[in-house]
């Protein structure tokens, strides 16, 4: 259509209404095609956060408030974490190899439309994986929550951080077996080797270096921080760090996807 038919037919694409009915459009048609996996994904993140605060508390016979404080509130914030780095490359090798993915983004709305449409269905993963994570914890490991007012950005910024890390890998990738390899590695390092269910200092000191660095310890401190009313030392410089991933991770991801004609 050209731009005098467009303008007599009164369809004007752009400005913030387009905008966000280009979101919802585009959030819908995720979790539509995406209907069946969806249940799976948040049972499996459900079991593996849960389980995974249950069963390393096992290992201790007696088990400290601070451990237990660490283990139970890490646990839920894995589950976040793991929504955005693992199962968003995984949705998107998903769409990949169901012929999907290059149909939902040739569709004419804003690309920032649809990367955000991503952001929420990680939501929709990650929210209630941390919820149910939480509740498995207390009831294991009777935890003192605290909530914060920094809960809510603290959630929202790990989680979009994470989903744009992954995102940013997934399509910049078109082999869907490497993107699968590397979620996986992602897991395994974020899941053993990151300071989020035990303190930093119990790294090698050069480890704990490398992770002041990377987002995903940080990310760690801002969520726990809002869970423990702001327990915790350098969680605004964290706020900082993380915030700045997510805008390196952003531009990333504009420049990736912008590629695709």
């Amino acid at each position: 259509m050209t731009g005098a038919s467009v303008a007599v037919l009164g369809v004007v694409r752009s400005g913030p209404s387009y905008w966000f009915e280009s979101l919802g459009a585009m959030l819908r048609w995720y979790l539509t095609s995406m209907r069946l996996l969806l249940p799976v994904f948040v049972v499996v993140q459900m079991l593996i956060a849960s389980g995974f605060s249950v069963g390393i508390s096992f290992f201790f016979e007696e088990i400290t408030p601070e451990a237990a404080l660490f283990l139970g509130t890490g646990a839920s914030i894995i589950a976040l974490i793991l929504a955005g780095v693992v199962v968003a490359p995984q949705l998107i090798a998903s769409e990949k190899d169901a012929g999907t993915y290059d149909f939902s983004w040739s569709l004419p709305v804003p690309r920032s439309a649809n990367v955000t449409a991503w952001v929420m269905l990680n939501a929709v993963i990650g929210i209630p994986s941390m919820v149910a994570a939480l509740v498995i914890a207390d009831w294991r490991l009777d935890l003192d929550f605290s909530l914060s007012w920094t809960i809510a950005p603290a959630v929202v910024l790990a989680l979009t951080c994470g989903t744009l890390i992954g995102s940013a890998v997934a399509h910049a990738i078109d082999r869907t077996s490497i993107t699968q390899l590397l979620s996986q590695v992602f897991a395994f390092g974020i899941l053993g080797f990151t300071p989020i269910t035990y303190p930093i200092e119990n790294l090698p000191t050069w480890l704990g270096s490398v992770h002041r660095v990377l987002p995903f310890y940080h990310m760690g401190v801002i969520v726990r921080g809002g869970l423990t009313d702001g327990r915790g030392d350098g969680m605004w410089a964290s706020f900082g760090v993380v915030f700045g991933w997510t805008l390196a991770a952003a531009i990333a991801t504009a420049l990736v996807v912008g590629r695709r004609k």
